[in-house]
């Protein structure tokens, strides 16, 4: 019997969470995780849930629909619900969390209200030069994730040569580290104690970290068995070297 009926993945972009999320889809017995409410907007999480707008409905009814919606994606046939949260879409996804659930007095409460008893999993990647490089050169590439035989995953911009901007990765190492800050703080008001897994231990040991959430979640863990990570990674030389320029930047101040 299952410990929980959801999860949810608290992280930052650049952490390996599309590949822990590819994991626990393949296992088939722990839903469908995804990012179903990253951009803060209500009308592009209409759009995501293929539902169309109706101004007969209340704030708190369009809500209602799209989280119906929500669960049924993120749990296909399983039982059990994912969710990977990204922090900068954490503000605005509370917000109208506290609109369909007003009679709740925490987050928390409130979170549990819409998915059930909840295991929540911080994805934290701990060397935060590498996760701003890595995102900084995605943003300026177009190209987000491969596969592991090299085959573009997600690109969202044409080909671009990547250029070393010092400003904008001290400025992405900056907002990483206030998400980490941020999931910590929030953690503790909520008194949570969550999974942790950080970007290195799932990148040495996807399996292995798969093992330890289902275990976690109550479910078969040998799920686990033969599951292929789905997603390869990126770094390259380039990397290699804008980490190494930028770390000589950061002693050097």
């Amino acid at each position: 019997m299952p410990k929980y009926a959801s999860y949810i993945i608290c992280t930052s972009p650049r952490s390996g969470s599309t590949l822990l999320c590819k994991l626990l889809a393949a296992t088939g017995v722990s839903g469908n995780p995804g990012s179903y409410f990253h951009r803060p907007d209500l009308s592009d999480w209409m759009a995501d849930c293929n539902l169309m707008p109706d101004p007969s409905l209340s704030e708190a009814e369009m809500l209602e629909a799209i989280f119906r919606a929500v669960q049924a994606k993120g749990s296909l046939d399983t039982g059990m619900f994912g969710l990977r949260l990204q922090r900068h879409s954490f503000e605005f996804f509370m917000e109208k969390l506290r609109v369909l659930h007003p009679g709740h007095d925490s987050d928390l409460q409130r979170l549990e209200a819409a998915f059930g008893r909840t295991l929540f999993i911080h994805l934290s990647r701990l060397d935060k030069v590498e996760q701003a490089v890595s995102c900084v050169k995605a943003e300026q590439t177009g190209l987000w994730h491969v596969a592991p035989d090299g085959t573009e995953l997600e690109r969202v911009a044409p080909v671009k040569e990547p250029v070393y901007d010092a400003a904008e990765i001290r400025a992405t190492y900056d907002r990483f580290t206030d998400f980490d800050l941020g999931w910590k703080d929030w953690f503790e008001a909520q008194g949570i104690e969550p999974l942790r897994i950080t970007y290195t231990t799932l990148s040495e040991d996807p399996v292995g970290c798969l093992r330890m959430i289902l275990e976690a979640l109550g479910v078969d863990a040998d799920a686990a068995n033969g599951v292929v990570p789905g997603v390869a990674k990126l770094a390259d030389a380039t990397n290699r070297d804008w980490v190494m320029r930028f770390r000589a930047e950061l002693e050097a101040q």
